[in-house]
């Protein structure tokens, strides 16, 4: 038995049809209404809900007034399903009835009244599907999805919220943070949750272009403007139009130029090079540097009021050392991310190998730990990436304030004198049993660890007697 708030409208000119229909439905435990032609049924659908519309192909004189009829509903109720029938059909009806909307087809007269109850079913189905979509859509929207943003340190957390928070804003946002610490993802994330996620999101690198092309490539030009003008071209600004403009390392950007940005920001006019006539644009702007800005425009390289105009929301990312908890969770991405690229079937990381990763100091930040983990992948030999997988500049590196450190305490001489090679030997030895413990106890990862040979480490070992260890 069907729910009874499910509501039918059937439309068809014969009574005795709309009669034998109502009878099905209602048994079935369908709410049904119905109307003669569809006219009717338009007025009827303007001040009520219905879940499915049967509709009658040829109603009175208007043999198609079924199609006028989906054309309607798709226009002004496009998740309501409807069924299309007919005693009159054919295979070009068909196709036309699904091209305007119907969900499906069916021919009179029907060969029983389970046919009817089944049909009607599916199409109840089916709506409930599209509203559950829509629900999800609408919670996605609200909520919003930074699939590409991944992390649950507390730095990180403080980001994600700032970009929720202010995505939906019409303000500028400038986004600080250290090379690789992924500030066009915070980009991307706050076009996706604006309400400009719709249009495009345009992105240009303005240290990555000389200067008479960057203003081509911002402001678009007219043919014949320069040498190589071969053509009128849009610039991104145009092509950005409704959307969201990134302009990544700002700080890069000749002051000539910055002078043009600060006028397109302030009138929203954009004139091609060689133009005269300048453009209306609606776009966002979203810059990023990992420069110091304040003391860029201390020094006067960058424009002071272009630096305010574009830091109406200051969003600093922090960098990846500062937020060691989401080293594992960041590597098993790009794991598993580089392994679906080269087909590997590499899914782990060993604990010592992930002991190495977060105590490593990443200056390259996740930009840095990405292009480790696809070479640790490309090379690994096992089914888990592990320690041996791992550069050796991440081991030189994390050990370095360490050794530094023990150098310094073992260069203080006392006044009395040492035993060099007494030194020497502890010195040593402590330093393999650090190794041994960091690495579990493996001979191979501690000799890679202090730059020896597996043969070296044993000799030693042997040599100070700590096999036993």
């Amino acid at each position: 038995m069907s729910d009874t708030e499910h509501h039918i409208l059937v439309i068809d000119d014969e009574y005795s049809m709309r009669e034998v229909l109502e009878i099905v439905l209602e048994n079935a435990g369908y709410t049904v209404s119905s109307a003669e032609h569809a006219d009717e049924a338009i007025a009827l659908m303007e001040e009520h809900s219905y879940d499915v519309v049967l509709t009658d192909l040829r109603m009175g004189s208007e043999r198609n007034a079924g199609l006028r009829m989906l054309s309607w509903i798709q226009e002004n109720s496009p998740s309501t399903p409807a069924i299309m029938m007919t005693a009159h059909g054919s295979v070009e009806t068909a196709v036309d009835a699904m091209k305007r909307g119907a969900l499906d087809y069916i021919q009179k007269p029907f060969k029983s009244n389970d046919e009817i109850r089944l049909r009607v079913e599916r199409a109840i189905a089916q709506r409930n599907l599209l509203r559950e979509n829509e629900a999800l859509r609408h919670e996605q929207a609200r909520y919003g999805k930074l699939d590409n943003m991944i992390g649950k340190s507390k730095p990180f957390i403080e980001v994600v919220d700032m970009i929720r928070k202010v995505a939906n804003l019409p303000s500028s946002v400038a986004i600080f943070g250290e090379s690789g610490v992924g500030k066009e993802l915070v980009a991307h994330g706050l076009h996706t949750l604006s309400n400009r996620a719709d249009k495009p999101f345009v992105a240009i690198n303005c240290g990555g272009i000389p200067e008479n092309l960057l203003e081509s490539e911002l402001f678009g030009h007219k043919k014949g403007a320069f040498t190589g003008a071969v053509e009128d071209k849009e610039g991104l600004f145009v092509v950005a139009n409704g959307g969201t403009l990134f302009l990544d390392e700002i700080g890069e950007m000749p002051l000539m130029l910055q002078v043009k940005l600060l006028r397109v920001l302030d009138n929203n006019m954009v004139t091609p090079v060689g133009g005269t006539a300048p453009i209306k644009v609606d776009v966002r702007v979203l810059s990023a540097t990992n420069r110091d800005m304040a003391q860029m425009v201390t020094e006067g390289t960058f424009r002071n009021d272009l630096f305010y105009r574009l830091n109406v929301i200051p969003l600093h990312v922090p960098p990846l050392r500062d937020r060691k908890d989401d080293i594992p969770t960041l590597a098993r991405h790009f794991v598993k991310q580089h392994a679906a690229a080269m087909e590997r079937d590499i899914k782990e990381i060993t604990p010592e190998a992930e002991d190495v990763l977060v105590n490593f100091a990443w200056p390259g930040n996740v930009r840095q730990l990405g292009n480790v983990l696809e070479r640790a992948v490309a090379l690994c030999t096992g089914k888990d990436i592990d320690i041996d997988d791992l550069p050796g500049d991440l081991f030189t590196r994390n050990d370095a304030a360490g050794e530094q450190e023990s150098a310094e305490h073992a260069s203080i001489l006392p006044d009395g004198g040492v035993d060099l090679e007494d030194s020497v030997a502890e010195f040593e030895m402590t330093l393999i049993r650090q190794a041994l413990e960091k690495v579990r106890y493996s001979q191979k990862r501690a000799a890679k660890l202090l730059g020896l040979t597996p043969r070296s480490l044993r000799y030693r070992l042997q040599k100070y007697n700590l096999e036993s260890d």
